[in-house]
């Protein structure tokens, strides 16, 4: 029976490059000259330090350009508040979202249920398993949740016969 999986991943390789590349940015530009702005991974969390709010703002203006060239969809970014910390620095925690959520993943069940498509959709941990019959009703499926879901990042994958 043909079957795909809807999933949300990011490339965790793509993510550590772009921050590479933002921090290498950050260090040659003039504005950012003697401060300490920088951006700091730790598997799926970044941390964002500066000097002041502004710096903040630029800095994380910088690594969604670097993410966006690099593939990575920057809606799978959550962002924290912006903390104070020793003296008059700042710093952001940024949290990359993967997996489908389980509110997403039921609101994806119904949606595909309500279409009335001849095909099953059921939840496995992270990821939303769709089969059917035939490719072409499993196609119409996809460009159903494409159209419907955009607020999330999903990618389409493990299509089989």
């Amino acid at each position: 029976m043909p079957s795909f999986d809807i999933v949300s991943e990011v490339d965790k390789q793509e993510v550590r490059n772009a921050v590479e590349q933002t921090n290498r940015e950050v260090g040659n530009r003039f504005d950012f000259k003697g401060s300490e702005a920088r951006v700091e991974q730790s598997e799926y969390a970044l941390t964002i330090f500066s000097d002041t709010e502004f710096q903040l703002d630029q800095v994380q203006d910088i690594l969604s350009q670097k993410l966006a060239k690099r593939g990575v969809d920057v809606k799978c970014l959550d962002t924290g508040a912006v903390e104070k910390i020793s003296g008059n620095k700042v710093k952001r925690s940024v949290t990359i979202k993967t997996g489908v959520e389980t509110e997403l993943a039921k609101k994806i069940v119904k949606l595909i249920k309500d279409s009335k498509l001849k095909v099953q959709a059921s939840i496995q941990g992270e990821t939303v398993r769709v089969s059917g019959a035939k490719r072409d009703t499993l196609q119409e499926a996809i460009a159903l949740v494409k159209k419907s879901i955009t607020d999330f990042p999903l990618q389409f994958n493990n299509f089989r016969e």
